[in-house]
């Protein structure tokens, strides 16, 4: 098989590790962003590299290859280097596992998209119900829960639960939360991540540092919304304890301020962000430009496949 299907598809095993740990340096929207660029280009990579594999297995086959007007045999070894690994040994074996795992990608994505669609529905539904469209939807339920449920227009869904679990000023703040995830379109951030997961799965490794990313993200905004980073650690503290022993109905693209390590959120908005001088980015600095490394790497070996590829197919049509 083709040596260049290789970077992409085993990428991951050294990104996703070097992209949690620069997340780690970074503030939370740009570690947001760095995660999500980072599950959409592996997965793209990685997806068209199996393209490229089964394609380079399918024209191998007769019928296949009289589709595509070849009219010289078209070898495993013009194949940008299929030889190389093996040749038509492993070729055709490759090809079909690789036909099998798109097979699966493309059925877990739609499953994964029409999960996230119907439970979207389902909670737009519910929402709709406690009365006229608008920003906030107050659910009578005894449940403590809130999230914000995008859309058009998105709204945020708050329990009555919740309401009387917080002081006047803690629930603006959790509004103001809410707010943040519907302004920044988060959700969307999460179903590419999902997405992306269903691609490739070592790529699971990067959802839980992106809802943190997300989750930290909402906080700050929230701090500077209502201009207290007391009352901000307060209300997701005080949200969170409430909502702990409840179980939520929400729909897993709607994000809440219950989510994820509360603690270490609380304990982020209780401190004070320190000047980042040149010293403190030395280290994140030599690790951007290692992931850099590997993203670019990912991408241009699939892209050289692909050339090859088509190159070889010109050869055989006797162009």
């Amino acid at each position: 098989m083709n040596p260049d299907l290789l970077p992409p598809l085993l990428m991951p095993l050294l990104a996703v590790p070097v992209a949690r740990r620069l997340a780690a340096s970074l503030a939370p929207r740009a570690a947001a962003w760095l995660l999500v660029c980072t599950a959409a280009i592996l997965a793209a990579s990685s997806t068209l590299a199996l393209v490229l594999l089964a394609a380079q297995g399918a024209l191998l086959v007769p019928p296949v290859a009289a589709l595509g007007d070849l009219r010289l045999p078209l070898l495993p070894g013009g194949l940008g280097g299929l030889a190389g690994l093996g040749g038509a040994d492993l070729t055709v074996p490759a090809a079909c596992v690789a036909a099998l795992l798109l097979v699966g990608c493309a059925a877990a994505v739609t499953l994964t998209g029409r999960r996230y669609r119907a439970e979207l529905t389902r909670a737009r539904a519910a929402a709709l119900a406690c009365g006229p469209a608008g920003e906030l939807a107050v659910l009578r339920d005894s449940e403590p829960d809130a999230y914000a449920l995008p859309g058009r227009p998105g709204r945020i869904v708050v329990t009555t639960g919740m309401l009387r679990a917080l002081r006047p000023a803690e629930r603006e703040a959790l509004l103001a939360h809410e707010r943040a995830h519907l302004a920044g379109h988060h959700h969307r951030f999460l179903v590419v991540a999902a997405l992306a997961a269903t691609c490739h799965p070592l790529l699971r490794g990067l959802r839980e540092p992106l809802s943190y990313a997300l989750e930290r993200w909402a906080d700050e905004s929230a701090a500077s919304a209502v201009g207290d980073r007391r009352l901000a650690a307060r209300a997701v503290g005080r949200a969170a304890l409430a909502s702990r022993a409840a179980g939520s109905a929400r729909p897993s693209a709607a994000l809440g301020a219950t989510t994820g390590p509360v603690p270490r959120r609380v304990a982020a908005l209780l401190r004070a962000t320190p000047p980042a001088g040149p010293r403190q980015f030395r280290g994140p600095r030599l690790v951007a430009a290692l992931l850099a490394g590997c993203l670019l790497l990912s991408a241009a070996a699939a892209v050289e496949a692909a050339t090859d590829l088509h190159e070889s197919v010109e050869i055989a049509q006797g162009e």
